[in-house]
């Protein structure tokens, strides 16, 4: 133990930083981005699951995975605020994935410099601090993708059938989580390049590395099955296919939407890799490839291959999609360190305008995220549409600020739409509240919505959620409808990039708050 304790000493001096630092920026100001629509779902699924256990497979309805939802839970008892409770465990989720990363690097290329350097990369790209910091399942996904990489890696080189049962549990919790977990059970063979191949019986040595497959293929898919448990399995096929073409769409149109996803994915890695982060990338692929030939192939194969087949088969695109490669890359980035002579110096170079660079986008991304440098479908997500829940915690603390006040008063909150950012991003917040009663009342209302009408008549104080870009009626009618503002929460300016600089091309979008008058039930 003194004996490996001395050789680590000098590596969990340095790992212990990188630790603290990724934890640091992952937790501060965690709340400060609004709640975006799929938080918003996956927060209120957690919270009804937190409440009624025969609901425990809610998410299947929507042809979800539930894993995330679960491990929400024990989270939602310990916080009080419930959008903390559920971007806290993507950021340990996070956490897990640093670890990972550091085990990978160094089990494949036996370099403790290169381990600590995929942490730290990994540590402050601003990719991997912006998703995990949000209550998504990506995080998770990609944490449980590097550990199957791991340990599937170990089982292969080792032929120990732990290492492929554990392999077999992180894979199952990959497909608990997200239907993109099927990538690694079919990039799973490619631990051949990693297998210590005898110079005798290399037959008998395939046949039990395709044990070992068979092994964790039946522990992954058998945790996979638990699903079935719930009434709406087969809800999640029907739904994959709203996002993924048929396997013959490559035949028909190979290049669309191919090549402007492919040009999208890099966009993305450039603007919050950031940008050096590929260079990194191919210095290690090229540079290593002849010397680290089957670590360099292997780990390209997980990053690289799921790149290229979502760009060919997804029907829509954005950053977190592919955010469960992050991993992948970081290594490949990191192995370019294992250069030598004349390449130290330059690499050391830009090693340092990577963290100068990274820094300053995550300082904007957890102060002043409207002036981060955002691709423009991610802005457009999480900051100006109606999927960006800029202003729902205002509302929010306002009706609970009216209960306080009077404990006795009969509250109902109308909202636009049925399902996401809202009614759940406000309902999280309103959830243990008995005498509010929170509703969705549809889209693009030109009129009073007849519920509300309703609940104002039977003398209830009634309130009215809506995106201003949803909202048919005009200001200089509000009065006549019965629409007092309360507050009103605008939104981030609708800015797209364009040559290097950002330009306007929109209106600005608005959260509003109405309370309903007695003007309301009067003019119906």
């Amino acid at each position: 133990m003194k004996r490996i304790i001395n050789e680590w000493k000098s590596t969990i001096l340095l790992g212990i930083p990188i630790l603290i630092l990724a934890l640091g920026l992952r937790l501060y100001n965690l709340t400060y981005l609004p709640i975006f629509a799929d938080e918003a779902i996956y927060i209120r699924w957690a919270q009804i699951m937190q409440a009624e256990p025969t609901l425990r497979f809610l998410p299947l309805s929507d042809g979800k995975q539930p894993l995330f939802m679960w491990g929400m839970i024990p989270f939602l008892k310990i916080f009080s605020d419930p959008l903390f409770a559920g971007r806290f465990l993507s950021v340990l989720t996070g956490i897990g994935t640093l670890v990972g990363i550091f085990a990978t690097s160094y089990y494949l290329f036996r370099n403790k410099r290169v381990a600590l350097l995929a942490s730290l990369i990994y540590a402050i790209s601003p990719f991997s601090v912006f998703f995990d910091r949000m209550a998504l399942v990506d995080s998770m996904l990609a944490m449980y993708g590097i550990w199957t990489l791991m340990l599937a890696a170990v089982a292969a080189k080792t032929l120990r059938l732990d290492f492929a049962m554990l392999a077999g549990f992180t894979l199952g919790g990959a497909l608990l989580t997200k239907s993109p977990a099927l990538f690694f059970a079919i990039l799973l063979p490619t631990t051949l390049l990693v297998t210590e191949w005898p110079r005798r019986n290399k037959a008998l040595h395939l046949i039990k590395l395709i044990g070992l497959w068979v092994v964790t293929l039946t522990l992954g898919y058998g945790l996979y099955n638990i699903l079935r448990l719930g009434p709406e399995f087969h809800m999640i096929s029907l739904r994959n296919k709203d996002y993924v073409f048929p396997l013959n769409h490559v035949l028909q149109s190979p290049l669309d939407p191919f090549t402007p996803f492919l040009d999208r994915i890099f966009e993305y890695l450039r603007m919050l890799g950031p940008s050096l982060l590929v260079i990194f990338v191919v210095i290690g692929i090229v540079l290593n490839l002849r010397k680290h030939f089957r670590q360099i192939l292997f780990i390209s194969v997980w990053a690289l291959l799921p790149i290229i087949i979502t760009s060919e088969y997804s029907k829509t695109m954005t950053a977190r999609y592919v955010y469960f490669t992050i991993p992948f890359l970081v290594i490949l980035s990191a192995s370019s360190f294992l250069l030598k002579g004349k390449w130290v110096k330059l690499l050391t170079l830009g090693l340092f305008i990577f963290i100068i660079h990274a820094f300053a986008i995550n300082r904007l991304l957890l102060t002043n995220i409207e002036s981060a440098p955002l691709p423009n479908s991610e802005r457009t997500g999480y900051l100006e549409e109606w999927t960006a829940g800029t202003g729902i915690r205002g509302v929010a603390d306002i009706v609970l600020n009216e209960i306080k006040n009077n404990p006795d008063e009969r509250i109902v909150v109308g909202t636009e739409g049925f399902f996401g950012t809202l009614p759940d991003g406000l309902q999280i917040y309103l959830n243990k509240i008995s005498n509010v009663t929170t509703i969705g009342v549809g889209l693009n209302m030109d009129k009073i919505p007849e519920p509300l009408l309703e609940s104002k008549r039977f003398g209830n104080k009634t309130f009215l959620v809506v995106n201003s870009s949803r909202l048919k009626i005009s200001k200089e009618d509000w009065d006549t409808f019965g629409l007092r503002l309360v507050s009103e929460y605008p939104k981030a300016l609708r800015l797209q990039q364009d040559s290097h600089e950002f330009i306007w091309y929109g209106p600005r979008d608005s959260l509003y708050f109405f309370e309903l008058t007695g003007q309301a039930v009067s003019t119906k």
